[in-house]
């Protein structure tokens, strides 16, 4: 193995060496903000926070996100990723407590905790030792996206919790598809700035786990 390291073009060195640093600063900086984000839902929810509704989530949520994008080569880029992830941390806060609140809330929790949690880093785990290219999930997965949030937001309008329970189940597959996706492509340089890799990685957790959520709290509700 080290001999084919050696062996190796300058570029080909200089390339892997860059997709290390942003792999090892990618997931320094996901590590922090989940933890910042868990403390900041955490005082939301202690304070018994009211959610903030859709329209001012949405808006938080892409205003933030394109300020994060905009700046994402300066140091100002990482006080708006802090700013997006603690914001979906005030909003995950009622939602915790929405469903802390139902007979065994507490294990549902967990449960979604613990599964988001070994979903991605048995994806991560297996995109980083295969090192296997997924960009071919790319189109695949804008679209599908796409799709499963305007479904979302129909089901929310047109009270449909049939379609809101589909849309979860889309989002866990999808979610699952894009941790694939965005760490092949840090592995493969096609993301090089940490920054969006970290939020990229950051809102597939998010999504994964509130989508658990509302699967098993489903299911518990029926038992």
């Amino acid at each position: 193995m080290n001999s084919s390291i050696s062996n190796a073009s300058p570029q080909t060195q200089t390339a892997v060496l860059a997709s290390n640093k942003v792999i090892r600063n990618t997931y320094t900086l996901l590590s922090m903000t989940l933890l910042f984000s868990a403390l900041v839902a955490g005082i939301s929810m202690t304070l018994n926070l009211p959610h903030p509704g859709l329209l001012l989530t949405l808006g938080g949520f892409f205003g933030l996100l394109f300020a994060t994008s905009k700046f994402r080569n300066s140091s100002l880029g990482l006080a708006f990723v802090f700013a997006l992830t603690g914001f979906m941390g005030y909003t995950l806060g009622p939602i915790l407590n929405s469903y802390l609140a139902l007979p065994n809330g507490a294990q549902v929790v967990m449960t979604a905790m613990g599964g988001t949690g070994a979903i991605f880093l048995g994806l991560s785990g297996y995109a980083l030792t295969t090192r296997k290219d997924f960009s071919f999930m790319g189109g695949f997965l804008m679209v599908g996206i796409l799709v499963a949030f305007l479904a979302g937001l129909a089901a929310v309008f047109f009270e449909m919790p049939g379609m809101s329970l589909a849309v979860s189940a889309m989002f866990v597959l999808l979610m699952s598809g894009l941790i694939l996706y965005e760490t092949s492509n840090i592995i493969h340089g096609g993301e090089t700035n940490y920054i969006m890799a970290t939020v990229t990685l950051f809102v597939s957790i998010f999504n994964l786990f509130t989508s658990l959520l509302h699967l098993l709290g489903f299911m518990n509700s029926e038992d």
